[in-house]
Formats: structure tokens, sequence, C-alpha cells
């Protein structure tokens, strides 16, 4: 008999308890009242769009791959199923033919020693070692041919029935690899028809959670939007009946104490009053004066430092001009001294040329010296 208490594969149980695990995760992080947030959260939920796909792309290619693995393991046992029944057909076959070419009749030793056959030497001259057999011999035989008989049937017959017990146990097999097969994909289908209708009831009650969160997000908006049109209509009515849109100035001033000006204050000041716009007309009338004042001071000043500048160029050109007489005059002055002094010189070349040095020397002033020896 064959074992049929297979080990069963929990690994589908282990993804259904990591599916399980992550579906618990999720909503303990969804309806954490630390992390939740008011309204839609878009950020989540495009998150949990993105994690149903990828779930359900993983689902997919799952199930792709079980089926691709289911298809590989059907062809296995159908080519072994064929191998086996191929090497039984070849098993038989070579038993037959050896059957037919060793055990036959013809050819068997008995068939030789009792069976007819032809003899191609004279009986008259074959001696006693040429007999196979004597008279009196093999009293037995056909008991024993009989025994043979039945023992050949009997194989035959055991034979015929192990190969008949084979085929039944190959047969047995067969169907019990197709009952295990079966309540595997009928497993498989309650599982992904399970899975799926857990899917189906987190996907209503994602779709429940977030149809509240946009009733409550709808509400806090409307409720805001009341306190904003509340708020705005108390600031209209204040804005109306308050001095920001008045004329007077008196509301920007506020007065400090301790003998000090008031204070003005920038966002309700409304612009200045009679006196002090008066007063502003005076003070820059004022100011208009001292500056035309100013810029007549200015240019009579300028007008007398410019005469005194003239004045300061004109004694510079004059005393320039006067230097440059006195140049001209002392150049003139050592122009003559030197052609007085080229004069002199000339004439007491003269007088050493032609009255001093008359005289020229002959040779016997010369044969003077250099006359002895030391």
């Amino acid at each position: 008999m064959y074992k049929v208490d297979l080990p069963v594969d929990d690994s589908k149980d282990k993804v259904v308890e990591a599916r399980r695990s992550a579906e618990r995760a999720r909503k303990a992080r969804f309806f954490n009242p630390r992390l939740r947030v008011m309204g839609v959260d878009l950020d989540a939920l495009n998150q949990q769009v993105l994690e149903n796909k990828h779930k359900r792309s993983c689902e997919k290619l799952r199930n792709r791959d079980f089926d691709n693995l289911q298809r590989r393991q059907d062809e296995m046992l159908l080519l072994q199923d064929s191998n086996e029944k191929e090497k039984r057909k070849a098993l038989q076959k070579d038993l037959n033919q050896f059957w037919d070419l060793q055990q036959q009749m013809k050819i068997s030793h008995d068939v030789e020693v009792k069976g007819q056959y032809n003899l191609t030497i004279p009986e008259s001259e074959l001696g006693p070692s040429s007999m196979h057999i004597f008279e009196g011999e093999d009293r037995r035989r056909k008991e024993r041919v009989k025994e043979q008989m039945r023992k050949k049937v009997k194989d035959l017959q055991e034979q015929m029935d192990d190969k008949k017990m084979r085929d039944t146990r190959a047969k047995h097999r067969e169907m019990l690899l197709n009952n295990q097969l079966v309540n595997q994909d009928l497993m498989w289908a309650q599982q992904n028809a399970v899975e799926e209708e857990r899917r189906k009831a987190a996907l209503v009650s994602l779709w429940n959670d977030n149809q509240a969160l946009a009733e409550v997000r709808a509400l806090d908006r409307r409720e805001q939007r009341r306190n904003e049109a509340a708020d705005n209509l108390v600031e209209i009515w204040h804005t109306g009946t308050s001095d920001m849109l008045t004329e007077t100035a008196e509301p920007a001033e506020t007065y400090l104490g301790g003998g000090r000006p008031p204070h003005v204050l920038p966002d309700k000041w409304r612009g200045m009053s009679l006196a002090q716009l008066n007063h502003f007309h005076e003070q820059r009338e004022q100011q208009r004066l001292e500056k035309k004042k100013q810029l007549e001071a200015d240019k009579i000043r300028d007008a007398a430092w410019d005469m005194q500048l003239l004045k300061i160029s004109k004694a510079g050109d004059e005393k320039d001009q006067k230097m440059a007489e006195l140049r001209r005059q002392q150049r003139i002055l050592m122009d003559q001294e030197n052609k007085q002094l080229a004069r002199l010189q000339q004439a007491h070349q003269h007088y050493l040329n032609k009255e001093l040095y008359t005289n020229k020397p002959t040779r016997d002033y010369f044969a003077q010296f250099n006359t002895g020896c030391r």
C-alpha cells in the first residue's frame, strides 16, 4: 500500500497569516487616535491604493506561479507514467523475445535426448559411449513433464497476477494523486474565495471609514465657513462704526502723560489738523527764506572768492613776468661777460704764440739730456 498521509504544505497558511497581520497593523495604524488625521487623508488613501495594487499584483504573480508549478508537476507525473509504461513494455518485449529465442522446444536438451533427431552416422558404427539414454531409465518422465507443465502454468499465472497487481497499484496511485490534486485545487479555491471575501469586507470597511471621515470633514468645513462669516460680519460692523473711516485726527492721538507730547498711532492717523497745516506752511516758508538768504550769501562769498583768486592770479602773472625779465637780463650780462673773457683769452693766446714762444729749441738742446750712465 502507498502512504497517503503526506506532509501538508503550510506555506499558504503562512501567507494568509501574513496578510491578516498586515491587515491588523493597517487597522491599528488607521484607527490610532494619536496618528489619526481629521478629514480625508489623501496621502494615506494614495498609499492604501498603492498597497492594494501591489498586493493584487503579488497575488496574480503568486497564482500564476502556482498554476505553472501545478502544470509542471502534472506534466512530470504524466511523463513519469509514460516512461514507466514504456519500460514495462520494453521489459515484457525482452522477456517474450527471450522465451521465443532461448526456450524453444527444438533446441532443448530434452528434445535431443528423448525426441527424434536425424543421425548422419550408421548405428552399427556407434559405440556404447554414444548412447544418451538406456532402456529402463527415467521411468517418472511423464510425472515430471506434468509437474513441469503445472509449474509453468503456475509461474505464468503468478506473472499475470503480478502484472495485474502492478496495474491495479498504478491505477490506485494515480487515483490517489488525482484526488490529492483535486483536494489541493479545492483548498486553494476555498482559500482564494475566503481571501476575496476578506478583501471585499476590508474594502467595504475602508470605504465606510473614508465616507465617515469625509462627512466629518464636510461638517468641519461648514462650521469653519460659518465662523469665518460671523467674524467677517463683526469686523465689518466694527469698521463701519469705528473712527477708522472718519476724517477726525483725535482718535490717532494718545497722551502718555508726564508733559510729553501726544503719541500718534500710525494705523489710526487720518491727516493733520488745520493748525498743524498752518504751522507746517509757516515752517516751510521760513525754511524757504532761510534757504534763499543762504543762497545769496553763498553767491556773494563765491564772487568774493573768485575776485580774490583773480587778484592772486594777476599777481602771480606779474611776478612771473618780472622773473622772466630778470632772467633775460642775467642771460644778457652773462653773454657779455663771456664775450669779454673770450676776447681776453684770445689776446693772451696771441701773446703766447706770437711774442713769448718765438725761439724754437735746437738739436743741441735735446742732446744735453741722458748723456751719462749710472
